[in-house]
């Protein structure tokens, strides 16, 4: 099952069904350096108890493109088929605003190789938000946020 798939049906979900899911266990403990940020958050899942996500971004937004890196992990939770952990990897860019917010900071994370391109609005430095690609927020956003670790 494809997370990009999985995502848009998440999405959707939060939109139309207005569920709730509690704040991801995940992880925790992993030392970060200080180029690094990871934020962790439970998504909504038609199917599964979750969807467990993992982001992991190395570099700044001043760096080198080269050099600004992600990896995501996503793990289902309760999910009848039980599919495995799902892995990308690959680069990050700052893009500046979105329809609403012309001065607010989105990252796009484009996986190499096959796969979707994420994009997360910046709430706070402690908080991203997965958005879709015209840069615009989901109703009941707050089910698709990332909590820094």
């Amino acid at each position: 099952m494809q997370i990009r798939t999985l995502l848009a049906g998440s999405a959707l979900l939060a939109l139309l069904a207005g569920c709730a899911t509690g704040p991801s266990g995940g992880p925790g403990g992993a030392a970060v350096e200080p180029d690094e940020e990871r934020y962790q958050g439970t998504l909504p899942c038609r199917n599964c108890d979750g969807i467990d996500l993992d982001v992991l971004m190395r570099g700044d937004e001043q760096a080198a493109a080269a050099e600004r890196t992600f990896e995501l992990n996503a793990s289902y939770r309760g999910h009848p088929q039980s599919p495995p952990d799902e892995t990308y990897a690959g680069n990050w860019e700052v893009l500046s605003g979105t329809a609403n917010e012309p001065d607010a900071t989105v990252y796009e994370l484009t996986p190499d190789g096959e796969g979707q391109i994420y994009y997360f609005l910046r709430l706070d430095p402690q908080t991203l938000e997965l958005i879709d690609p015209e840069r615009r927020r989901f109703q009941n956003s707050e089910m698709l946020q990332l909590k820094r670790q």
